[in-house]
């Protein structure tokens, strides 16, 4: 099957500008041309619709980036190449295989392949582009993977006048992801942020081929989700009526990452992390509002479900089922962390609780998890938790939950000891909130608790494997940045992610061990292309350095 797009406008510079790094590229020394009329003909009927506006995006990409090399004379001294190079005229699509057996009949869409299990979802692919302005060709066995080889596509070339150009022809590229989970979580419930934030750093994502949205949807502070049968949390707990989540919103939200390769895995935090549920259900809430706070949780507002309650279990559960029924993905986490043993010692209910059933709090917690998870695997998701739930909670997890590690990466460790796949979360890498100083008031010296500020360089150089057997090393998953969003608003979204988040995308794509140095001037190319298209991100350095890649090293 073939699908054909004659160029137009497209972009290059594979070495200099593509990122993440395919894992396998050679380049020339020759200037191409692409051709200055454009047609987006698509000659099979029965390209999935999806990939179809793909193709539509990346051309309008290609006619917009209108990037600038980044060098001094911004491509200027190379007019006289690429005005006489020869010209791109086409990219022709092929898909090698129809889906995810080789019985199907039916081209899958980038959306449907997109929510497959995260260890079987096939991204590889393969970009041929001769320097005698024949025919470039990309191949995969998938739409994904054809869908990630016209992303990088679109990085490879510059705009210089009326001319869009690489200098590098021919490129070959033959590309895959090291890891299968390359995520980014957005905390929506410290403050609020509405649809098209959320779609903006979506797009973001899917340009350097993160596959996965953690959403982090509800917290202590405020419970926006609009949850079928469960209307009246939001309607107490969101900070507003305009401030929500409908069914809607949440089917736009996954349908539009969906056709962009991204999986939207909602968090509903619990038992922990869910003060605002008193507002509407106060009988199910341990602690709720207790002060001082610092003593009941982590942060204000205090309030914990309570888990020696049957009644309370089986709410929750029902909550958890109604709520996963809006999200398409297998995947779901319930969280666990940060559970207060203060909390539940000091609420009357849950100790009455307790010993009417002559369970410790860790057995009722375990009996919770239990009903909690099984309501999820009833409704075809898997669950995800949050590190406590392995090492500081003796609860039962089905085999396949997986476990984001956050506390800190030395735990890596002793969860993969447990066996659970892993996804890397680590504070000390992958927090974009740190660094940020104390957010609590009555605190004039104080900083952040994971001070310090996590630099792009920091984060591209963790080892996903570090300290594990290479029997462990295959548990690890991938991994992600997150932003909590104690101090994050949609004013300052896109300048504390990007381009920082970035530097995991790279990571769990390329692998790990890559020269951050070597990486810097690509980095400052895609943060420069992201700008292009209308998202803000922040300058790695001053422009003078940006144009002169190693003249601002510190050994320079």
């Amino acid at each position: 099957m073939h699908f054909v797009v004659v160029a137009i406008l497209l972009v290059a510079n594979p070495a200099a500008a593509l990122w993440p790094q395919p894992r396998q590229i050679t380049t020339g020394k020759t200037a191409l041309r692409l051709s200055s009329s454009f047609l987006s003909n698509i000659w099979n009927p029965n390209v999935p619709s999806d990939l179809s506006d793909a193709i539509s995006r990346a051309s309008g990409y290609l006619r917009k980036d209108k990037l600038e090399a980044l060098v001094v004379d911004r491509g200027a001294s190379s007019a006289g190449a690429i005005k006489s190079a020869k010209s791109l005229g086409s990219l022709t699509l092929s898909l090698t295989s129809f889906g995810a057996s080789s019985t199907d009949t039916k081209t899958r869409s980038i959306s449907e392949e997109a929510i497959d299990d995260v260890e079987s979802r096939q991204e590889g692919y393969t970009l041929t582009i001769p320097a005698d302005g024949s025919g470039a060709v990309l191949k995969a066995n998938s739409t994904l993977g054809l869908f990630r080889g016209l992303t990088t596509f679109g990085q490879l070339w510059y705009s210089l006048d009326d001319s869009v150009y690489t200098l590098e022809a021919p490129i070959d590229i033959t590309d895959s992801p090291a890891y299968p989970y390359r995520g980014f979580m957005l905390d929506t419930a410290r403050n609020f942020f509405p649809v098209a934030d959320i779609k903006r750093t979506l797009d973001a994502m899917s340009w350097v081929k993160i596959n996965t949205f953690h959403w982090h949807i509800v917290d202590s502070q405020s419970f926006p989700l609009v949850i079928p049968g469960f209307t009246e949390i939001s309607t107490k707990g969101a900070y507003s009526a305009s401030q929500v989540y409908t069914a809607s919103d949440i089917k736009d939200v996954t349908q539009y990452a969906a056709a962009r390769g991204i999986d939207v895995m909602a968090e509903i935090d619990t038992p922990g992390h869910t003060a605002i549920l008193s507002k509407s259900h106060p009988e199910h809430i341990a602690c709720p509002e207790a002060t001082p706070w610092a003593q009941f949780a982590n942060e204000p507002p205090a309030g914990q479900l309570r888990i020696a309650s049957s009644a309370t279990a089986n709410f929750t559960a029902a909550l958890l089922k109604s709520a996963a029924s809006l999200f398409p993905s297998k995947l779901f986490s319930t969280g666990g962390d940060e559970i207060n043993a203060n909390c539940y010692a000091k609420d009357a209910e849950t100790q009455q609780e307790l010993a009417q059933s002559g369970k410790t709090f860790e057995q009722a917690l375990d009996t919770f998890t239990q009903i909690n998870h099984k309501a999820l695997r009833d409704v075809g998701k898997r669950a995800v938790v949050w590190e406590e739930m392995v090492l500081d909670h003796p609860v039962t997890l089905a085999n396949d939950t997986l476990v984001m590690v956050w506390i800190s990466s030395d735990h890596v460790a002793a969860v993969a000891q447990t066996g659970h796949k892993i996804i890397h979360a680590a504070s000390d890498y992958f927090y974009l909130d740190c660094g940020g100083g104390g957010w609590v008031g009555q605190n004039t010296l104080g900083n952040s608790w994971c001070d310090p500020f996590k630099t792009w360089q920091k984060s591209y150089s963790f080892n996903p494997t570090a300290n594990l057997t290479a029997d462990e090393a295959k548990l690890v998953l991938g991994g992600e940045h997150l932003l909590w969003t104690e101090q994050s608003s949609p004013n300052n979204l896109d300048s504390i992610v990007w381009p920082r988040a970035a530097s995991s995308a790279e990571l769990f794509w390329s692998g790990p061990g890559g020269d951050a140095g070597k990486a810097l001037p690509r980095l400052h190319d895609a943060s420069f292309r992201f700008v292009q298209r209308g998202v803000k991100a922040i300058p790695l350095q001053p422009l003078w350095c940006a144009l002169r890649p190693g003249a601002c090293d510190l050994n320079s």
